[in-house]
């Protein structure tokens, strides 16, 4: 018969308090439950930490599994598991009328007698009296550029499955709440409204819902974390001569200066325009592109010709 190390099925070292049994139960039960999870082997693992913590929470049995580990690697361990030598099988001290226990491993069974703890459900749907927490729910919220800046309020709709208390699920309900969204809120960023996730089972917490924004894209802006860039087209003039140009933000036109002689690529910052943060608003990065006007005709063709021979400018200089 193959001996079953309780402490490594709970992850657990064998001088673990209670509190951290429970812990490590509670975690690795919603983990491994089969409604819930996507581990291989889900409901193996899951019926081995039920096994696990039914011996584990209990003083007495924990007493007895204990003594029967000291003894794990002598050659009668078989026989005296199975208490064929009186040393160490004491089902008699469990009391009540015991669940049925099935699910539960020969070694469980050749311990206790195939008992499991008086009054409790069958391991494989036992919660061992605490439950486990609800699942957490993710959804995504879609924000304008403009609606970061201010605090938003929204209502949202979801579905949150039902589940009976052996963890199946057995419905949906549809469920709606009216949430404040606040200002500041970044592309990415989670909103966690505890408790409105999926219901726990077997009296366990509810699940959290987590609210993820997404920026809409914008037909203008491109966003860097709380910064936002805008592509200025200048005409060569003035491109060369300084420009005073109206350039949109998110919450207007402003004036803005471009000096003489500018090049394309050259960024200039307009502080705080950018995105609201939670300290301080963000800026908005300028970025000068000279553009050339249409084919020119005969008149400007000749203004270009006498602008190029004025300037005595080549480009290409450096190449020589």
């Amino acid at each position: 018969m193959e001996f079953k190390d309780y402490y490594a099925t709970m992850g657990v070292e064998p001088n673990a308090d209670l509190k951290t049994i429970k812990t490590a139960y509670r975690r690795l039960a919603r983990k491994y439950h089969p409604d819930v999870s996507t581990e291989d082997d889900a409901e193996s693992k899951f019926k081995e930490l039920a096994e696990a913590y039914e011996v584990l929470k209990d003083d007495e049995r924990r007493a007895e599994y204990d003594q029967i580990r000291l003894h794990r690697n002598d050659p009668n361990f078989g026989r005296q598991a199975r208490g064929d030598h009186g040393g160490y099988q004491q089902s008699a001290s469990w009391h009540g009328g015991g669940a049925d226990a099935q699910d539960f491993s020969d070694f469980f069974e050749s311990m206790f007698g195939g008992r499991a703890a008086g009054g409790h459900r069958s391991a494989s749907h036992s919660h061992g009296g605490h439950g486990f927490r609800g699942q957490d729910l993710e959804m995504e919220v879609p924000l304008f550029l403009e609606e970061t800046l201010h605090g938003q309020s929204r209502e949202i709709s979801y579905k949150l499955p039902v589940y009976d208390e052996l963890g199946r699920q057995v419905s949906e309900a549809s469920k709606t709440l009216n949430v404040k969204i606040p200002a500041g809120v970044g592309d990415g960023e989670r909103i966690r409204l505890k408790g409105q996730g999926v219901a726990g089972v077997g009296g366990g917490q509810n699940g959290d819902l987590y609210l993820v924004i997404r920026l809409a894209p914008h037909p203008l802006f491109e966003i860097d974390g709380h910064n936002l860039s805008i592509v200025a087209p200048l005409a060569p003039w003035e491109a060369a001569l300084g420009a005073s140009i109206e350039v949109p933000t998110l919450t207007g036109k402003i004036a803005l200066t471009v000096p003489a002689g500018s090049q394309s690529g050259k960024r200039l910052r307009v502080k705080g325009k950018g995105l609201a943060g939670k300290k301080e608003p963000g800026d908005l990065y300028v970025i000068l592109k000279v553009v050339m006007p249409p084919k020119p005709n005969e008149k400007a063709s000749a203004l270009w010709r006498e602008l190029a021979e004025q300037a005595a400018f080549n480009p290409r200089a450096e190449w020589e």
